[in-house]
């Protein structure tokens, strides 16, 4: 199998578009990338090479483990436990809270040097560049992928999201799209063990129900419709890059023609 290299990784996320100074929230897949030589450092820093040091580089941090049992209602868990877990889950620390399910690279970013984290003990997102803090410096418990969230900031400034061996499925800026689009009205109960006056509480919260399974359906539209992805192969790894304005525009208007006011999408 071919090796990729570091700058292998920078070559083709040029050729792909990214460039200096932008802000770039990247999702990625080591797997579909191949055998990096470094892996997910190389990776990481190829990424920070590549938007250079008047960009802004972006990657989500959630971590599901401090979500209220009584959310993830796991079925392996007696909801006898909920109360004991609530009273014992660590309190969230944007420097210490391990990434769940983020991938390799969006776990080692959030520990590198100069690199910040947003708020949120669930959906944060971690950031390092010019723009850091304007971007993570609104991140509302009650909204964490909409308006107020990291993910409206990335918006207004004109951010790109970067996909790297994922689809739409994975594309993070889509949930501002279907916030914006009116289509959500369910709301579920959530919490977090948060530091609140320097002590230790469990904070409670409602956040809208979100819905991912038409993302791939909306990303072909858009591709299809504007010519405005930009597709290649970072590595062995097929990738997209997309305006994130234009996204999101283009999304939010496909949510309230496709989707019915649940939030599900209709047949199309």
């Amino acid at each position: 199998m071919q090796m990729v290299t570091h700058a292998d990784i920078v070559g083709d996320l040029h050729a792909l578009g990214v460039r200096e100074g932008m802000v770039l929230l990247a999702h990625v897949s080591m797997s579909r990338i191949g055998r990096v030589v470094g892996g997910e450092q190389t990776v990481a820093e190829a990424l920070l090479e590549a938007v250079g040091e008047s960009g802004t580089l972006v990657m989500p941090a959630q971590s599901w483990q401090l979500c209220d049992p009584a959310y993830l209602a796991d079925p392996g868990v007696s909801p006898a436990l909920w109360p004991m877990i609530r009273a014992n889950l660590p309190v969230y620390d944007p420097a210490v809270t391990p990434t769940r399910t983020m991938g390799r690279t969006a776990e080692l970013f959030r520990t590198m040097p100069g690199v910040l984290r947003s708020s949120h003990p669930h959906r944060s997102f971690a950031a390092r560049g010019p723009l850091a803090e304007r971007i993570l410096a609104v991140h509302d418990l009650d909204d964490p992928v909409g308006e107020r969230s990291p993910l409206g900031a990335i918006e207004a400034i004109g951010g790109w999201s970067l996909l790297i061996g994922v689809g739409y499925e994975k594309c993070t800026m889509l949930h501002l799209a279907e916030e914006r689009s009116g289509t959500l009205r369910e709301t579920a109960r959530n919490g977090a063990p948060l530091m609140v006056e320097g002590r230790r509480r469990w904070v409670g919260f409602d956040e809208r129900v979100v819905h991912d399974e038409d993302f791939p359906e909306v990303g072909r539209a858009f591709a299809r419709e504007t010519g405005r992805e930009r597709s290649g192969p970072i590595g062995a790894a097929p990738s997209r890059l997309v305006p994130d304005a234009e996204l999101v525009g283009f999304a939010s208007a496909w949510f309230r023609r496709h989707r019915t006011v649940s939030g599900k999408t209709d047949q199309v």
